[in-house]
């Protein structure tokens, strides 16, 4: 049994699929810095998935500074790396492009977009690293509800 959740669906490589599965339980806390994380055989057999790709989920994994390997131990958690803040932005540049372009095929405006990361934020991580909640703007969408 692995230590977060993860279910390979279609559509997306499964490669891509574990990656994020771990880094969102390392980012949210369900594995904490120096928690065991399973083995690439470990991987390979709950997930039903070949050896080579559970290896290559372990190498971006480490190669990202999530996780650690210490020779004798195994592989560990590691202390998730702060980096600079240009950066942070620069990985996350992508991610966040096409979230906006669904959010605009969608018709989702903008306040309608920071209450729904505001709200996914909280349930993944809670209050930590929350933004505080503005007043309510007039001609936002909150404060439109609430009209």
């Amino acid at each position: 049994m692995l230590p977060f959740d993860v279910s390979i669906a279609p559509g997306d490589s499964p490669y891509r699929q574990v990656v994020y599965a771990a880094t969102k339980a390392i980012l949210g806390g369900v594995l904490v810095p120096g928690d065991a994380f399973p083995s690439v055989r470990e991987l390979s057999q709950a997930l039903k998935i070949n050896p080579n790709t559970a290896q290559k989920v372990v190498a971006e994994l480490v190669r990202d500074g999530l996780l650690v390997v210490q020779p004798g131990v195994g592989t560990l958690v590691a202390r998730a790396p702060k980096g600079h803040a240009d950066e942070r932005r620069r990985l996350l540049a992508a991610g966040v492009e096409a979230l906006l372009v669904e959010a605009r095929r969608l018709g989702v405006d903008v306040a309608d977009l920071h209450d729904a990361v505001d709200a996914q934020w909280g349930r993944l991580f809670g209050d930590e690293g929350a933004r505080p909640v503005p007043q309510a703007r007039s001609g936002t969408s909150a404060a439109r509800r609430r009209a």
